[in-house]
């Protein structure tokens, strides 16, 4: 074994010792952040994740949606994470080696500049993506409106997601294009109904006959569990051209407020038809100027009719 106190070797230990001591400690620390990025990157995601579901929107989440969620985002952080240490990490070793990274840093910027530039709406996509995750915006499922689309979320990641509206053409809306994203089926949602009636009607009346109906419908085995609060008159709204016109407002399952407010219409219609009870409708005058109709009436030309309905030929006015 050569004797590394005599030259040439000492010198040759000596420069070896010079770089591969600062390589080792650099290895050494990149790796140790490498293996920390995981664990780094869960501990906050738990933090705000465990916040979320105790007071923020997360509420409703069971602990396998939470558990999906988190395990999304702990792998884009630590991915992100590991990408700019290796990277920075690899440029320190060829500094120590000797060559001149000046260059290749100033490469790399103008790459990053370009990339970014080019790669904008997608670093968007991805980074509303996770805030969508985090803050439990929707997920599958859900009934939703983004970007001017209403429709059921059928599929969700960090870049975009997809909806089927209701006559089931599926779109794919970039994550970063979603502003304002409403979530029709969160929880809870209301029986919101508009209810006209004549001027002429006993409004008391009326006003029992739809309470009568919010109490039925929420007795009923059927909507037992899905009716929150019984639909009830709240305000009388406003005084339109045709008729009364009454606020009502009852609380169902998210999920059910079409059917429920459905089925609520159809169930008044038939209690205001067996009390009596007119729904106001336009009523509108027919003017026949044909002398064939003057002549066998005497009058000049007008006719009065309250069903809004006239021959063909005639001129509505």
């Amino acid at each position: 074994m050569p004797d590394l106190s005599q030259p040439p070797w000492a010198e040759i230990a000596a420069a070896l010792s010079g770089v591969i001591v600062p390589i080792s400690i650099i290895v050494g620390v990149a790796f140790a952040l490498v293996r920390m990025a995981r664990p780094f990157v869960h501990g906050i995601v738990k933090t705000l994740m465990d916040r979320e579901a105790s007071e923020g929107t997360a509420q409703e989440l069971s602990a396998v949606e939470l558990t999906k969620r988190m395990s999304t985002i702990d792998t884009l952080g630590a991915k992100v994470i590991r990408f700019f240490v290796i990277v920075i990490a690899g440029l320190m070793t060829l500094r120590e080696v000797g060559l001149d990274i000046g260059p290749a840093i100033a490469g790399v910027g103008i790459i990053g500049v370009a990339i970014g530039f080019g790669a904008q709406h997608l670093v968007r996509d991805y980074l509303n993506g996770v805030l969508i995750l985090i803050e439990n915006q929707f997920s599958r499922g859900d009934t939703v409106r983004l970007a001017g689309v209403t429709g059921t979320v059928e599929d969700f990641s960090l870049r975009r997601t997809t909806i089927r509206d209701l006559d089931g053409t599926v779109h794919s809306i970039p994550n970063g294009e979603i502003t304002v994203a409403s979530n029709l089926t969160r929880t809870w949602a209301r029986i919101n109904e508009d209810i006209q009636v004549a001027y002429d009607s006993d409004v008391p009346k009326v006003i029992r006959i739809i309470e009568e109906v919010g109490q039925a419908m929420a007795d009923d085995p059927v909507w037992r569990r899905r009716v929150l609060e019984a639909p009830r008159v709240d305000r009388l709204q406003s005084f339109d051209e045709s008729g009364i016109s009454l606020k009502v407002l009852g609380v169902v399952r998210a999920e059910d407020r079409w059917v429920a407010a459905g089925d609520f219409r159809r169930r008044l219609l038939a209690a205001f038809a067996a009390a009596g009870i007119e729904i106001p409708f336009p009523h509108r005058v027919i003017v026949d100027r044909r002398p064939s109709l003057a002549t066998s009436t005497g009058d000049p030309g007008v006719s009065a009719a309250d069903d809004g309905t006239a021959d063909d030929g005639t001129a509505g006015g």
